[in-house]
């Protein structure tokens, strides 16, 4: 078993195609990720990322590839199986997505009951755990109109937490946020990774993102075109598309990051 789970990735991508409009936003896209990884995905808006991580997680189901949790292919065409694959792969939106009639505490528990089948005292009792885990257990009767931006995407970081997901699937995750909001998040982020939950994120967070993953994957026209670890796509002369790229980035947004520092 042991021999299973360090050389087994956990998720795979095999050939993903995915067609939009006529247009092949996902072309031949591979992708693996191994037990305890960061993996971040990067690239010009409408590079395919955001339906790279959709396709992962069957909400937007890819028109031809495979996808495997653990060496198993999924069947996207079972209701069951579809259900207890989403269960193990975390995701999280560039907005929220929280149920508006429901406090920050049910917002986590509602899935553990009815999914799970967890008793409410059970349930409430692993809310609240996951809500103290984001710094937000003294918000948890507050509903979402009643919280900040940054709160709200920590209630659904709980959210996903409290099922024990294998992997998570950010997508986003601060671009909806004023940027003084942006940090608690990236704070809770920087936490899962250091506790070694398995992730891939799209982001446009640059230097934080250098800090903690251990690949960059570059994304362009529904195509990976370079991947790589943070030191090898922006050391200092590597003149990398990734590179090229981040740098524009570090121009608008004023972070000092053309080049990675270690």
């Amino acid at each position: 078993m042991s021999q299973h789970s360090e050389n087994t990735p956990i998720l795979e991508a095999r050939n993903l195609i995915k067609v939009l409009g006529g247009n092949r936003v996902l072309d031949s896209v591979n992708l693996d990720i191994g037990r305890g990884r960061v993996k971040v995905l990067i690239g010009p808006s409408g590079a395919g990322k955001s339906t790279l991580l959709q396709c992962l997680n069957f909400l937007t189901p890819p028109d031809s590839g495979h996808i495997l949790l653990e060496g198993r292919e999924v069947n996207a065409g079972s209701k069951k199986e579809l259900c207890s694959f989403r269960q193990q792969v975390g995701m999280i939106f560039q907005d929220f997505n929280l149920f508006d009639h429901l406090s920050a505490l049910e917002n986590v528990r509602v899935a553990l009951m009815k999914v799970r089948g967890m008793s409410k005292l059970d349930a409430t009792e692993r809310a609240v755990a996951e809500l103290k885990r984001v710094g937000l257990v003294d918000r948890a009767a507050h509903y979402p109109a009643n919280l900040s931006g940054g709160q709200k995407q920590r209630v659904a970081i709980a959210r996903a937490l409290a099922m024990d997901p294998k992997v998570m699937l950010l997508d986003e995750p601060t671009s909806a946020l004023d940027p003084e909001l942006i940090g608690e998040v990236l704070t809770v982020i920087r936490a899962l990774a250091q506790g070694g939950m398995t992730m891939i994120m799209a982001t446009h967070q640059i230097s934080f993102s250098a800090s903690l993953a251990d690949e960059f994957i570059f994304m362009e026209k529904g195509r990976i075109v370079e991947h790589g670890s943070p030191a090898e796509l922006l050391g200092k002369g590597v003149g990398s598309r990734t590179q090229a790229f981040c740098a524009k980035i570090s121009e608008l947004t004023g972070e000092a990051d053309g080049e990675f520092r270690s």
